[in-house]
């Protein structure tokens, strides 16, 4: 009986040995594995410049055009790797986030017309109106990061040679105003474009900057930086003569009181 005992008294200390090594390595394996990210909002997740800018509002006639950090990047050119673009995850309304392209001369392409897209992104209520005569599109499906800046790289953002990765992609896509798209974001653009051309590598961040559940982007935050010199940062306000946006929902009335200046 005695030696039954003994058995006993052995096998729970190995058994209890055992519980002890294996909560052990487990401790051991969890610190080994990186920390997972907390779930945020959009707004709770972004700097301070970000919330400065969202809570922003246009005032007719002013400037639709603002620097930020006095026109200067912040980026760091020694970051560039490229060429691909990180494309920021949709945050929990699907509405895009940050895009972040390394670019240079491989990524830079012409093309004669616009591909089609077809994805609609939150806020979409696009309408055609005519004002004084003219046919006026009220919103277009904005990209993040142009497609003729972003060739040849894929929908994950990879080299892919013949690749239009950005063009229908929804990470790439806003709703934005027809005159925020084709005449305020394009001299920024086109800047890159240059920069492109002349052989540099550039760094180019584009952020849709929503204010808290807003679905239509109240505006574009954009910063380039490149080894031969281009450097700005700029919010570009999201919004177009004689169009009144309830940035909540993204439709919109026609108010001929919302005057927006060019450039």
């Amino acid at each position: 009986m005695a030696r039954r005992k003994g058995t006993a008294r052995t096998l729970g200390v190995a058994v209890a040995v055992i519980v002890s090594l294996v909560a052990w390595g487990a401790k051991q394996l969890n610190s080994t594995q990186p920390a997972q990210p907390a779930t945020t909002t959009q707004s709770q997740s972004q700097p301070g410049d970000y919330q400065k800018l969202a809570a922003l509002d246009y005032h007719s006639g002013a400037s639709p055009v603002i620097t930020v950090n006095g026109d200067h990047a912040q980026l760091n050119m020694t970051d560039w790797a490229g060429p691909r673009i990180i494309y920021g995850n949709l945050d929990h309304l699907n509405r895009t986030t940050t895009n972040v392209g390394y670019l240079n001369r491989q990524t830079l392409i012409h093309s004669a017309g616009r591909p089609s897209q077809y994805f609609e992104p939150t806020g979409w209520h696009n309408r055609y109106t005519v004002i004084d005569g003219k046919r006026v599109n009220r919103q277009n499906r904005g990209h993040l990061i142009a497609y003729t800046l972003s060739g040849n790289l894929s929908v994950d953002g990879h080299y892919q040679a013949g690749a239009l990765g950005s063009s229908d992609n929804p990470k790439n896509l806003a709703t934005q105003t027809e005159f925020a798209n084709q005449v305020l974001m394009q001299p920024y653009e086109e800047q890159v474009r240059q920069a492109l051309e002349d052989g540099a590598k550039v760094i180019y961040r584009v952020t849709t900057v929503f204010r808290g559940n807003d679905l239509m982007p109240r505006g574009y935050w954009l910063q380039a930086i490149s080894d031969g010199g281009l450097d700005f940062n700029v919010y570009i306000f999201n919004v177009q003569s004689d169009i009144r946006y309830d940035y909540a929902t993204g439709r919109s009335v026609v108010d001929h009181s919302i005057s927006v200046p060019e450039q």
